[in-house]
């Protein structure tokens, strides 16, 4: 069986769904989440669904009975991400899982963006488990921008410079996940994942305004400058600072990968800029 944790996200929904369009028996796929009334539609898809909270250490063993290989997803926790993973790693270990992958951060070991730390810690406490592992280290997800709302303002704003980010589709990185928990041969492997084609946000905000036909710039701002912006639109701190944090090492090319992985795992091209941007303004 494969279990996926932080299921009714995003990335973990989209590698549900990618598991089963790789020939998964739904049966013996097994959707882990904090709350099982919210996994109706999983449910639905004839999969698994069980309690698995990361901050609550008796539900987490019990959820990977059975379980042979695991996507641990990384938690949204800016407080305390290293000890909810924590918990997943040993309770893996406990049930003796065969394969622990992790969704960590692009060239973890000397990125320095400030959410790097929480992944290098991460992908020490798995090797250190003994638990065979793949780390998927994943650049930035196109869906981190808002082309829509672009359009709205009539600017795309950070302070990433004319710096190239390697961003995929989610879906992308979903399906890479699921091609390394379905195929053999991925045994403590680290990947760095990214989209075949980097680009600038000056490039993105080109491409919006091409398709919208409406004016949009890209608006560079100081670090503070940018992460107060964001406080201002109702971000909290600690996201704000993150999210102003990493547009300055994407300026400096800790977001940027030529790897190819990404395409490589999954059969074919990333996601476009264009057609990123062409289902953002759908």
């Amino acid at each position: 069986m494969i279990a996926v944790t932080g299921a009714t996200g995003h990335l973990g929904q989209l590698t549900i769904h990618a598991l089963l369009d790789q020939g998964a028996a739904p049966h013996d796929v097994v959707a882990l989440v904090r709350d099982p009334q919210k996994a109706a539609a999983l449910a639905a898809l004839g999969v698994q669904v069980r309690q698995a909270d990361y901050t609550r250490p008796d539900t987490l063993s019990p959820a990977l009975q059975g379980v042979d290989k695991v996507l641990l997803v990384s938690s949204n926790d800016f407080v305390d991400r290293v000890g909810q993973h924590r918990r997943v790693v040993e309770a893996a270990k406990q049930a003796g899982v065969k394969l622990l992958a992790y969704t960590s951060l692009l060239r973890t070991e000397t990125s320095r963006l400030s959410l790097a730390a929480d992944h290098k810690a991460t992908e020490e406490l798995i090797r250190a488990s003994g638990v065979p592992f793949v780390f998927l280290r994943n650049s930035w997800y196109m869906e981190n921008y808002n082309p829509a709302q672009a359009v709205q303002h009539g600017a795309i704003a950070g302070s990433a410079g004319e710096g190239r980010v390697s961003a995929a589709a989610r879906a992308d990185y979903a399906a890479a996940a699921a091609a390394v928990l379905t195929q053999p041969g991925h045994e403590n492997a680290v990947y760095e994942l990214g989209g075949d084609q980097a680009f600038t946000l000056s490039e993105l905000a080109a491409e919006v305004q091409a398709q919208s036909g409406q004016p949009v710039t890209y608006q560079d701002m100081p670090q503070d400058a940018y992460a107060q912006m964001l406080r201002g639109v109702g971000l909290p701190g600690a996201v704000a600072d993150m999210l102003a944090d990493s547009d300055v090492y994407l300026a400096q090319g800790d977001l940027y990968t030529e790897s190819r992985d990404l395409s490589r795992l999954i059969g074919r091209p990333t996601t476009t800029l264009a057609d990123a941007v062409k289902a953002a303004l759908a």
